[in-house]
């Protein structure tokens, strides 16, 4: 039994430089989020204003000229999935396909901020446990010092790994918001479509 708490603490202990540098990792990840989601943030009020006013008034007389009034330049996810489901506007099978696309955007666009939300608590509290072990071997023998350092190092991959975490679960709850409200924009806009071409073969 002797044995294998050893090895145990041995494995343990060697896994105290790799989750450090993933912190570290997620860390800079949180940072770089930050700046995108900074960036995103604009053009969503921007496309949001947009197409409030666009889709309140659309419907399956005006629908087929909605590309000429959307903005030229405009590098969002909804706009580029509405230029592309009227270009597909005749195929109810192109328009759920699209549909179904934008689902796998966003998600793939969300993944990031889930990664840090799941990822950064985990490697928080292995960061403070693993040193936990060596602190109070520490406290055992009376070198303080040894101690002091174990507990920094604990409470600092704490912190680190919170941090990542709470920029993850926020960026991801805004952005979650954000795409449900472009999917059912974009529904909105299949089902007019297919409405139309309903009627023209009817």
């Amino acid at each position: 039994m002797h044995y294998i708490s050893d090895v145990l603490y041995w494995i343990s202990t060697g896994l105290l430089v790799p989750v450090i540098m993933l912190l570290i990792v997620l860390f800079g990840r949180a940072l770089l989020l930050i700046g995108s989601f900074f960036g995103q943030y604009l053009s969503v009020r921007k496309t949001e204003t947009l197409l409030k006013k666009e889709f309140e008034d659309l419907n399956k007389d005006n629908v087929a000229t909605l590309s000429e009034r959307l903005p030229k330049k405009q590098k969002s996810l909804v706009v580029e999935y509405i230029r592309r489901m009227l270009e597909h506007k005749d195929s109810e099978a192109h328009l759920q396909k699209l549909l179904s696309d934008f689902e796998i955007s966003s998600a793939t666009d969300l993944a990031t901020s889930k990664t840090l939300a799941k990822m950064g608590p985990m490697l928080g509290l292995m960061g403070t446990l693993i040193p936990m072990g060596p602190a109070l071997v520490g406290l055992s023998t009376g070198d303080i010092a040894s101690m002091a350092y174990n507990m920094q190092v604990a409470f600092a991959t704490t912190v680190v790994g919170l941090f990542a975490a709470a920029i993850g679960f926020i960026t991801g709850q805004v952005k979650t918001r954000w795409y449900q409200h472009d999917s059912v924009n974009l529904q909105f806009l299949a089902d007019l479509l297919t409405e139309g071409e309903k009627e023209e073969l009817c």
